[in-house]
Parts: structure tokens; C-alpha cells; sequence
């Protein structure tokens, strides 16, 4: 085997003769890491400017077919903390395997009491897209972390502030964008789209990392100084590499979150924020949970940033002010961290080579940080798809939020905007989508207010009596709460005989950050009686064995046994069915000649 010495361009001719004469192992000790990366290369002629791809497993699976069960970790060992990295695999964390896949069936709960689901095939295929969400692409070694307050913590939603998959967004992004595609080889989809929380924290080079590996663009996921953890090239999670992208068939569009234009997802970006994010003193506030009022004001604590030399990321500059000589500092500063406006974040998406251009967004609405739009996936089916912005005004909030500004809301401009769109969608027999960053009438597991901003124009219960008025509304789709759940949402939930074509379905969809790291596929099908199904189904990424994605499932596992966050259907946290929806008898005498006929 030939070894690649993995110098940058710019060291020695000597010192890459001695390298090129000794085997350097990666310093991965847990089992999914098996060996080290090695790039077959001839001598020490290596062009270090090339990017390389990471290829992911040849078997492409759904949860439907397989899932990944993490395994029960052992009793009678001493607890570690978070940040212990190092210690996971000795201590038992992050190990999975594989089980069973998942199907729930039909599930009829939105339908009348006596239907019978049995005797009704599904008749033809009408549209087929993706949905991924909470990408969270982060920018590991920015002074404007929160580390803090998940380094040694667990439980609760800590692990959103802190776990080590935070160094490995651009390669899960990557390894998910190939599963999709090797999906659309067997199933084309009509569109994809993404449903917020695109970036961590607002940043530039987030963004730009984003996109391009959507685009299939060179991506150097490193920031400030240019570190190499792990000797060579491709082998840790600071090397460049050369993003596949999705098949440049498949439109894809994009919905705003609340990390895409707030600090961490949690503020609006103030004078300080914005000097720290380019600055190298480490982001120094109070605490947030304590006092959400006046944590920004106060310079009580340092939030820690990663040393991204080393390997399991090492945490610096974190804990209080009284424990430093002198304010903590990353290893450099970079401009590309500086944080970006709503309009500044929408205008990126206009600089892609995918489709289509600005990924849905219009310039005119981009200038003025609208970013709400529609669409028809395929004009030979009467579908449309409405995104939906109902992340919170930097205006719509304060600390009775509890303390953030990451719940839903709509202002006066955007609730009128959405009855417009589902009025036209209606009056022109079309069956409609919401997809938004944030799902309605669910609650919050660490909030008695729930999840809808108490500052709202509309309020969340006369939200859904309007919602409820418009027999083709099919779904609600959103993600932001980082698991998969499926809701049904009544329209009388006493009485199911009751209008049932005005009910409809929530389906919320997990990140691909934090566990279960899965993305869903839809499928939108008429059935022989004129209902329609929604097949939903979860993905986990296709990962290949001693990869980086593999490197961030192993940690995604063991920051869930650590911090034990809120799952649905636990152990697999998936959930596929058949979801079927009563249409009006006007809608089902529109609809009956639709969609590519499925063969039985």
C-alpha cells in the first residue's frame, strides 16, 4: 500500500520524504472507526490543491427496510461528561446496530368511523419529494458558540448547545444529498425540500458550506487558521473534500428557521454579537436559562469554543470570568464568520448551480427579509406547495419566550399572505402543502407555553379554526424540533363523522444533527376511492464504514445516551405509514383522473 504524506503544498520537499517513510494511524479507538482512511497515491508527487469526494455505502436503505438501534449502554461504569469525547467507546457510548425495519400501515385516524381501509388500493402516483431539516452546518471553531452549556450537562436539550457531531455538518450533509440521490435513481422525486435551520448560527461561511455541498461545490470546512487533526488528507473533519451535490435534476427549495437568522437560533444579533463573531475573544454573556432578560448584557461567562487541531475537538475558553487571567481566545479570526441579516441570508441562495435559482425566493422579497413564496412541484398535478416563514420577527419576543425567540409566529403581513394562498389554492381545486420550520398545537417539552410565540398576531388555536376551513389541505410539514412525529389534526376531535375532509396531517421530520440523523421521502398517491395516501418514510444516511458520516453517527448515538433527548418511537426514532385523507366529493370528482397509474 502507498501512503500519502498529506503535507500542505507549502512545507518542504525534505520533511515530505520523512513522512512519506512512516504509517500515521488515526487516533479513532472506538469500533465503527475501523482503521484509518488511506489514499492510494503515487509517491510523494500528490497535487495537495485536489478535493476528494467521500463515497457512501454501496446499500441504500429506508427505515422501512432497516434501522439503527443504539445499544444499551453498560451498567456499573463511572458517568462521564460530554465533552469527554475521548472516553465514549471505553465507557460503552455511541455503539449501535442493526434492527428491523419500521411500518406502520394505514392509519386512518383523520377518516370517518366506518371506513373501510382494506378493500382500497392505491391507484396512482401524483408526487414524490424529500424533506431534510435542522442541518445545523456549523462553523465548530467560531468565538460565537454556546458551549457552555452543554460541555458538562445532560438531559434536556443540552446536547443543541454541545456534542461533538457539531464538527461533522458538511459530511452528514454530503453522505445524505448521495442517499437521496441513489433514491432518485430508483424513485425519482419531483422536488426536495429543506425546512430550515440550514446553518447553526447565522454565519456566512455556514451558508456558504450549505449550499455548496447542495450544489456539489469544493468545501473547506475549516475557519480561521487551517488545522489538520489528523495527518493526511481526507481523514478528519477539518480537510477539504469535494461535495457529490444532489442530482442536478431534482429542484430543490428552501424554508427559513430560526438558527438561519438568529444567534444560535435564540436572539437577535445585537453589536456585540456581531464584533464577536468576526472578533478572537471568545463570546463572554450571563446565563440565559438564569436571567434571559439581561444574559446578554452581562459578562459573567466565557461559552467555550473547539481547538480545531485536535482530534475529538477540544473544548477552550469556557466557564467562568473569575477563572481567567485574561479573556480566552480562538486560534484566529476569519471575516467569512460574520453574521448575516435575513435579507443577507436569502440573497446567498441566489448564488448556486442547482435549481432553481434562489431555491424559491425572489429578489424582490429577498430585499425585504419576506421569505414566504409558493409553488407548483409539477404542472400536470394540481398540487401546491406553500413555504411558509413563521419563525419569530426580531421584533416578536422578549424573555416571556422562555427565554428564546425559536417558537412560531406570524406577523399580520404573513398570516394575510397564507389565507391568500390557501383561498386561491382552494378556489382552483388544488390540494395543498404548508411547509414550515416550525409545526402548530404541539408542546414543548420544557415550556408550559408551548411552541407558539405568546406575541403572535394570529393565535395558535385561531390559526388552526382557520386552517380547518380548507378541505384540500393535505399537510403541514416542519421540522425544528429535531425528531420525527406524526400528528393527526382533527377537525372535530370529538366526533370523526364530522366534515373528516377538513381534518389534516402534521408530519414533523428529525435533524440531520442530532439522533436519529434522518431525512423523510413523500409520497402523494390517489387512492381507488378518491382519498388520497401520504407515505411517509424516514432515511438514515447511507454512511460507509470508517467514514466521517460514520465518525458523527457514532457520536449523534452517544450524545443521545448522554443527554437522553426527547425521541419519538424509541429505540429506532422512526416512524413510516400510510397516512390517508378524506377529500371533498367535489375534490375527489377533480382529482380522479390524475397522478402516473400504479400497476398492481
Amino acid at each position: 500500500m502507498k501512503l500519502s504524506c498529506g503535507l500542505n503544498g507549502d512545507r518542504g520537499k525534505g520533511e515530505c520524504e520523512w513522512k512519506c517513510k512512516r504509517v500515521a494511524f488515526a487516533p479513532f479507538t472506538h469500533l465503527l472507526f475501523a482503521g484509518v482512511l488511506m489514499i492510494a497515491l503515487s509517491g510523494c508527487g500528490f497535487d495537495f490543491s485536489q478535493f476528494f469526494e467521500y463515497p457512501i455505502d454501496s446499500e441504500v436503505y429506508t427505515t422501512r427496510q432497516r434501522t439503527i438501534i443504539p445499544d444499551a449502554t453498560p451498567w456499573g461504569l463511572d458517568t462521564i461528561y460530554p465533552y469527554e469525547v475521548a472516553k465514549y467507546a471505553a465507557a460503552g457510548y455511541g455503539m449501535w446496530h442493526y434492527g428491523d425495519g419500521v411500518d406502520e400501515g394505514k392509519v386512518t385516524d383523520l377518516m370517518p368511523t366506518n371506513y373501510e381501509a382494506g378493500s382500497v388500493t392505491n391507484k396512482a402516483k401524483l408526487l414524490t419529494f424529500f424533506a431534510i431539516t435542522d442541518i445545523h452546518i456549523t462553523d465548530e471553531e467560531t468565538p460565537c458558540q454556546v458551549i457552555y452549556y452543554g460541555y458538562k450537562s445532560g438531559g434536556g436539550v443540552a446536547s443543541s448547545t454541545y456534542s461533538p457531531v457539531m464538527m461533522y455538518s458538511t459530511q452528514v450533509l454530503d453522505a445524505a444529498v448521495q442517499t437521496i440521490n441513489a433514491l432518485h435513481r430508483k424513485n425519482p422525486f419531483d422536488f426536495g425540500i429543506s425546512l430550515g435551520d440550514a446553518c447553526n448560527s447565522t454565519q456566512y461561511n455556514e451558508t456558504r458550506w450549505y449550499i455548496d455541498v447542495l450544489d456539489g461545490g469544493e468545501i473547506d470546512p475549516d475557519s480561521g487558521d487551517k488545522d489538520d487533526p489528523v495527518f493526511g488528507p481526507r481523514n478528519d473533519y477539518q480537510d477539504r473534500f469535494k461535495a457529490v451535490g444532489l442530482d442536478k435534476s431534482i429542484p430543490w427549495y428552501q424554508t427559513l428557521g430560526n438558527h438561519d437568522h438568529f444567534w444560535i437560533g435564540t436572539y437577535p444579533v445585537n453589536d456585540y454579537l456581531r464584533e464577536t463573531y468576526t472578533g478572537e475573544e471568545i463570546l463572554c454573556t450571563g446565563n440565559v436559562f438564569v436571567d434571559p432578560l439581561n444574559a446578554l448584557d452581562q459578562r459573567k461567562y466565557y461559552m467555550g469554543a473547539i481547538d480545531g487541531r485536535t482530534v475529538y475537538g477540544d473544548i477552550i475558553g469556557v466557564g467562568a470570568v473569575e477563572d481567567f487571567t485574561s479573556p480566552p481566545k480562538v486560534l484566529a479570526a476569519d471575516p467569512d464568520r460574520r453574521s448575516l441579516t435575513r435579507s443577507e441570508w436569502m440573497n446567498e441562495f441566489f448564488n448556486t448551480t442547482s435549481t432553481p435559482v434562489g431555491h424559491g425566493f425572489n429578489q424582490v422579497d429577498a430585499s425585504n427579509g419576506f421569505a414566504c413564496y409558493s409553488f407548483i412541484p409539477n404542472p400536470d398535478v394540481p398540487i401546491k406547495v406553500i413555504v411558509l416563514d413563521n419563525t419569530q420577527s426580531e421584533t416578536d419576543g422578549n424573555y416571556l419566550d422562555a427565554p428564546d425567540y425559536g417558537h412560531g409566529s406570524l406577523d399580520e403581513a404573513r398570516y394575510n399572505w397564507l389565507v391568500s394562498e390557501l383561498d386561491a389554492g382552494q378556489a382552483a381545486n388544488q390540494l395543498m402543502i404548508i411547509a414550515a420550520h416550525i409545526p402548530i398545537a404541539v408542546e414543548a417539552e420544557n415550556s408550559a407555553m408551548g411552541w407558539w410565540s405568546a406575541h403572535a398576531y394570529i393565535n395558535q388555536t385561531d390559526l388552526l379554526a382557520k386552517l380547518h376551513t380548507y378541505p384540500n389541505l393535505l399537510l403541514w410539514i416542519a421540522g425544528h424540533r429535531h425528531f420525527n412525529q406524526v400528528t393527526a389534526m382533527p377537525y372535530n376531535a370529538s366526533d370523526a363523522d364530522d366534515h373528516p375532509e377538513l381534518s389534516f396531517w402534521q408530519v414533523e421530520t428529525s435533524s440531520l444533527r442530532d439522533w436519529p440523523q434522518q431525512f423523510r421521502t413523500f409520497e402523494i398517491v390517489r387512492n381507488s376511492d378518491n382519498t388520497i395516501s401520504i407515505f411517509t418514510t424516514d432515511v438514515d444516511p447511507a454512511i460507509k464504514e470508517g467514514s466521517l458520516a460514520a465518525q458523527s453517527r457514532f457520536y449523534a448515538v452517544a450524545a443521545q445516551q448522554l443527554f437522553k433527548n426527547p425521541v419519538s418511537d424509541p429505540p429506532t426514532g422512526a416512524y413510516n405509514a400510510e397516512l390517508i385523507k378524506q377529500l371533498s366529493p367535489a375534490m375527489q370528482t377533480a382529482i380522479q383522473n390524475y397522478g402516473t397509474p400504479i400497476p398492481h
